[in-house]
């Protein structure tokens, strides 16, 4: 056994089963292992940025980490937009990067890097293995940094002599530790806050936006009164008719002001106290009316289920029904030209029972939730990190990680180019994904924040420099290039069809949504 099948048998006995590859010369060894030993599932990737975004997908869905296999430091640096989006939504992965054999690397070779230096800012555990007697074990140390509470990214990188080199066999990996209870001092100071304020609400994030926290919160703000709200961008919200519904943050920092100040004082579970997205001039950074205060009940990193359950308990809302369950509604087809009204309206009648959302619709989609909160139950995906190209390859994982389950990725056309290759891969591997990329030609979301920094009367040169339609995507033939059934809506009447027609597909299917 060498260093590299050493590896990949520890990574299928700490259940690390899936495999996002794009693989090159110092990867090689690796890559014979992955197919010598059976259990591992192997998804190319035409780039990068692909296989990490489809990690980050698959971790947000099964909670457990997939590996992925890179070239190098360049390979990496490839990678690394959409596991700065990992990294803030906690998802747990396994990165394996090789790296020049050891006597290699001091003459300089071209794709010499320093990948430690790459993949620190990304990474919570950064280790280069150094020989092939260890690899098994570092590999085991990364497994168990990946899947830590909330989720880490972990980095192994793998000389190709290390993977070359004899090895000894299969290291253990340590069992998944359970997140820890709040403290009691936590919970009764959420309970004296959600008694003692005139205006409070639940800020919820992460792990919290499950369904049974979310229960939870809802019996919580059924007996005190409170109000309940995400963050503007979630790692999975589960929702849907019989769920208790929630609002997000705004993006717009002025409608997002409006909103904090009608919260009053927070109680804060997986999140923290709302930041703008940028700094504008004349315009605060902290959300938060100036006289709210706020009180962490449970982090990330805590039992988040076990600290509301506690406070409801604290509060004798154990039993209480929930409040602002989502009644089973459909809205009516519109008809005429699209806008994201009539988008919304669409969604919202066809969204499949345990489908999966992941939205990455930008401008869009920011008013796509009242009319989708009533559909049957399903989970929506936001972008965490804010680097956009995260959608298609997040669809992959989440569509590799649920066979069963319908997905569908709600795209902007500019976001969409960032990691189009991630239509051949869904091809390749035939997921059942509905990709609709709303076709405004422009980076619509920065024309807006011209305005927003104070930039009145833009001239010609720097709209041109938001603009996308010159010469215009042909999103349809892009698709059928790469092996997906697509088509092109021009009306809401044509939308609905082919959503009907996407979702009806087993594979992947892309709609075109002129905008």
């Amino acid at each position: 056994m060498n260093g590299a099948e050493s590896l990949v048998r520890t990574l299928i006995a700490g259940d690390v089963t899936v495999c996002f590859t794009n693989p090159g010369t110092s990867e090689m060894h690796f890559v014979a292992a992955l197919d010598k030993v059976p259990g591992m599932r192997c998804v190319l990737g035409l780039f990068e940025g692909v296989v990490t975004g489809a990690a980050d997908g698959y971790y947000r869905m099964l909670d457990k980490p997939a590996s992925t296999l890179l070239h190098l430091g360049p390979g990496l640096a490839n990678g690394l937009a959409n596991l700065h989006n990992a990294k803030k939504a906690s998802s747990g992965i396994v990165n394996i990067v090789g790296e020049h054999a050891t006597y290699h690397i001091t003459h300089d070779a071209p794709l010499t890097s320093d990948i430690e230096g790459v993949a620190r800012p990304m990474s919570h555990w950064v280790k280069t293995s150094p020989n092939s007697a260890g690899i098994a074990a570092d590999g085991a140390l990364a497994i168990e940094a990946a899947r830590q509470t909330p989720g880490q990214i972990a980095t192994l990188i793998l000389p190709a002599d290390t993977a070359w080199g004899p090895a000894n066999g299969i290291a253990e990996t340590a069992p998944r530790v359970a997140p820890p209870k709040v403290s009691g001092d936590a919970v009764k100071a959420a309970a004296e806050m959600l008694r003692k304020s005139p205006k409070a609400t639940l800020l919820m994030g992460g792990a919290a936006l499950r369904a049974r926290p979310l229960e939870l919160a809802g019996r919580i703000a059924a007996k005190t009164g409170c109000g309940i709200l995400t963050e503007g961008a979630n790692t999975r919200l589960e929702r849907g008719a019989g769920r208790v519904q929630v609002n997000r943050i705004p993006y717009v920092v002025d409608q997002a002001l409006k909103v904090m100040e009608a919260a009053g004082n927070l109680v804060l579970v997986g999140a923290r106290e709302p930041v703008a997205f940028f700094a504008y001039p004349n315009k605060p950074s902290l959300l938060m009316p100036k006289d709210a205060r706020s009180t962490k009940l449970a982090g990330l990193e805590d039992d988040m289920e076990a600290a509301l359950e506690a406070l409801a308990i604290e509060l004798d809302a154990i039993n209480t029904p929930p409040a602002g369950v989502a009644a089973p509604r459909r809205p009516a087809l519109p008809t005429g030209p699209i806008g994201p009204a009539g988008i919304a309206s669409i969604l919202g009648a066809k969204i499949p029972e345990n489908a999966i959302v992941v939205d990455e619709s930008v401008t869009t989609g920011r008013e796509f939730f009242p009319e989708t909160a009533g559909a049957p139950p399903h989970s929506w995906i936001n972008n965490r990190g804010g680097s956009i190209g995260y959608g298609l390859p997040v669809a992959i994982g989440a569509a590799v990680a649920c066979p069963d389950r319908k997905v569908i990725a709600l795209e902007g056309d500019g976001s969409a180019m960032y990691t189009i290759q991630s239509l051949w891969t869904m091809a390749r591997e035939g997921l059942d994904v509905t990709v609709l990329v709303f076709a405004n030609h422009s980076y619509n979301i920065l024309r807006g924040e011209l305005t927003n920094v104070g930039v009145r009367n833009p001239g010609p040169r720097a709209v041109n420099m938001l603009t996308i339609g010159n010469p215009a995507i042909d999103w349809v033939h892009m698709a059928r290039s790469m092996g997906v059934e697509a088509s092109r809506a021009t009306d809401c009447t044509q939308l609905a069809k082919s959503l009907d027609a996407g979702l009806a597909s087993q594979g992947p299917y892309l709609i075109e949504v002129a905008l």
